[in-house]
């Protein structure tokens, strides 16, 4: 048996907004609350990603170490290249510290340092990242190193719709929410760290984010921008004009696409029953016309199905626990 309940939210926009183009060998735009692709083009497009791989360097980071144990520096820091905060061996650091080294000022030493911290060894580090990759779903990318860099060995291969469910998935750790979004830090040893990702200043609702460069990869950026419960990532691959054109991007999505918090995690009341959700449940709305929310309740499976009118297929399904 299954019983149908049905509200009703209306949303209206009288917008004419439009995106300004810009050339990119690959972007697109996510709603990672519910899973949808937006817009994009070449999605799917393999290429070296740069420094925007310390995403999940920091992830793996977070969840395998201990944020405020410290760590002391050890020569493994005079064979490391390109950007960075400049460590020097000795140096006794915590985790926390060298993760906004790494977020904010892109530091290779605190890439590499890291990866030590964590694993030990590098290998067994990279191990451990295209392992996260595999768990997320992200099966056109492979990671070789944490930094990103790439005249090596290559680099880190990715695609703008992989690291954009990479980038949903560290979304939901509030520590990597923080850190990511933080526009300055005072260092213990080495001034004040501001963060390259100039769309943190430049836009009051982009929360979070990570900037790349190699001569290979060219510029590669990825941020996130909020308003009210809607949640957008924006993912660009060798786009000149990628801070103004995430920008343009927000600006049209955040006009005409909404995104509504429907159920909180844990335990919630609907009809005369105890539910039970994993995640906060969120749903897709449209401005410009009304988004009808179904709740399907199947007491015999013990389940609640939640689904739109804006879409056939099931948003969530949440654990009945009880009839009160």
């Amino acid at each position: 048996m299954k019983w149908l309940l049905t509200f009703l939210l209306s949303f209206y926009s009288f917008s004419d907004k439009e995106v300004v183009s810009y050339p990119c060998y690959s972007y697109i735009v996510y709603d990672g609350l519910t899973n949808n692709v937006l817009e994009g083009n070449n999605i799917h497009g393999q290429r070296s990603v740069a420094s925007i791989s310390k995403i999940m360097t920091a992830i793996v980071a977070i969840e395998y170490g201990y944020l405020d144990e410290y760590l002391t520096i050890g020569d493994w820091i005079n064979k490391v290249d390109g950007s960075s905060v400049y460590l020097y061996v000795g140096e006794v650091i915590s985790v926390r510290e060298l993760l906004y080294g790494l977020m904010l000022r892109s530091g290779n030493d605190c890439a590499m340092s890291l990866a030590m911290y964590v694993s030990g060894n590098v290998s067994t580090f990279v191990d451990r990242m295209n392992v996260k990759a595999k768990e997320l779903g992200m099966y056109n990318s492979l990671f070789r190193n944490p930094s990103g860099l790439d005249a090596s060995d290559g680099g880190n291969i990715s695609t703008t719709y992989d690291m954009a469910l990479l980038t949903a998935y560290a979304m939901k750790n509030e520590i990597y929410r923080e850190i990511s979004g933080c526009k300055e830090y005072k260092s213990t040893n080495h001034g004040v760290w501001y963060n390259k990702n100039k769309l943190l200043r430049m836009c009051d609702y982009v929360i979070s984010g990570k900037t790349g460069y190699t001569k290979n990869a060219k510029r590669t950026l990825v941020s996130v921008a909020r308003k009210d419960d809607t949640e957008l990532i924006v993912v660009t691959f060798n786009c000149g004009g990628d801070f103004s054109y995430h920008k343009s991007l927000y600006e049209y999505w955040f006009d005409k696409y909404v995104v509504y918090l429907v159920i909180n995690k844990g335990d919630s009341y609907i009809d005369r029953y105890i539910i039970y959700c994993e995640d906060d449940v969120y749903v897709q709305g449209n401005k410009n016309n009304k988004t009808i929310v179904n709740y399907h309740l199947i007491p015999s499976s013990s389940k609640m199905e939640i689904s739109t009118s804006e879409s056939d297929k099931i948003v969530y399904t949440c654990q009945i626990k009880r009839k009160f």
